[in-house]
């Protein structure tokens, strides 16, 4: 297949690395066009009141393009305009930290994926849960070999699949479960810290609470060692409420 990979830790990023390289001994042909620095957790922005720029890196083994922007910049070029790539298949990752349940809202990573799903690009949005992963080499091959068993071409328009590897080698996790996302959210805090000069500053911090998860659910499965599967869509509609609001409000034509 002809596949865009991208990314929101960087082009440097090791989880990348990892799976242009395994993509490409699989056989399919790969183009790079990731962000320059960690783009993580912002979301879909878009870059607009900046000039975005590129640069071509190659290295042993390596060649992609560095974008000095967002995720979603990277898409926006790499199928639009600039680039003119016409792929099989977009894949965002591996990232290196999950993003399951509410994390799709906040991901680069998953905002890449659904920024190529909403202009008619299957897409695949890649993660697994460890924030410091030293080599992903055996998850790569995983995510390559899976593409074989996805029919690409017959999933319904404007879907995303968010894959997620648990944190434990892959001879240890509990094989692929698709399931639905946790509805469960972070409780957040800021702690506050002082920095070198005595001012004070502060760092987000936030978890899922364990008694907020449900059970087979991507945040409980992925913590019990499964490598999650998720089909996303993106129309945010509440179609129930819809029909209530219609009846109340006396705006049914």
């Amino acid at each position: 297949m002809n596949i865009i990979l991208t990314n929101d830790d960087g082009i440097w990023a090791v989880g990348l690395r990892c799976l242009a390289r395994e993509l490409e001994r699989a056989g399919h042909s790969v183009h790079v066009v990731a962000p320059l620095t960690e783009q993580s957790a912002v979301g879909h922005a878009v870059t607009l009141s900046l000039p975005l720029r590129t640069r071509e890196v190659r290295e042993d083994h390596f060649r992609g393009t560095g974008v000095s922007g967002t995720p979603v910049d990277c898409v926006k070029m790499a199928l639009g305009t600039v680039f003119r790539f016409q792929p099989d298949l977009l894949i965002s990752g591996i990232n290196s930290g999950a993003n399951v349940g509410v994390d799709v809202l906040y991901s680069g990573t998953v905002a890449a994926a659904t920024e190529a799903a909403l202009v008619g690009t299957p897409s695949l949005a890649v993660s697994v849960d460890h924030f410091n992963p030293g080599d992903l080499t055996e998850q790569a091959r995983y995510t390559a070999g899976l593409l074989d068993r996805i029919d690409w071409q017959g999933l319904p328009a404007k879907r995303v699949l968010n894959l997620n590897f648990p944190d434990c080698p892959l001879e240890q996790s509990r094989g692929l479960k698709c399931c639905p996302q946790t509805s469960a959210v972070y409780e957040d805090w800021y702690e506050k810290r002082r920095d070198p000069r005595g001012r004070d500053y502060y760092w987000l911090c936030g978890e899922i609470l364990k008694e907020n998860l449900e059970p087979e659910t991507d945040r409980t499965l992925l913590t019990q060692g499964s490598i999650t599967l998720t089909p996303l869509t993106f129309d945010f509609t509440d179609r129930e409420l819809m029909r209530k609001l219609e009846q109340s409000t006396g705006s049914i034509s």
